[in-house]
């Protein structure tokens, strides 16, 4: 077993994306090996999610902060990313 840190709840959350996705892919593969305690299994499940919502969030205002280039009578603009939702009428 790897041994990790207890989460706390004023703990900071991974610096970055890739850091915080890289701990998660971790967290699942020790999981998934199936040889954990009950007690180590459930602490491991509390900090994959954590880590999802972080991840979560991180795209979320990554997302916002995109900016998409367009051209307006030849001059590149910039202006904010907002997706396409397809919706049923």
């Amino acid at each position: 077993m790897f041994p990790m840190t207890e989460p706390q709840a004023d703990s900071q959350p991974a610096e970055t994306f890739e850091a915080s996705l890289d701990e998660l892919e971790k967290v699942v593969k020790q999981l998934e090996a199936g040889e954990l305690s009950l007690e180590r299994s459930i602490e491991l499940f509390e900090r994959g999610v954590n880590l999802s919502d972080t991840c979560r969030k991180q795209l979320e205002d990554a997302e916002t902060r995109v900016e998409m280039l367009i051209r307006k009578e030849g001059k590149i603009a910039a202006e904010p990313f907002r997706p396409e939702k397809s919706e049923k009428a």
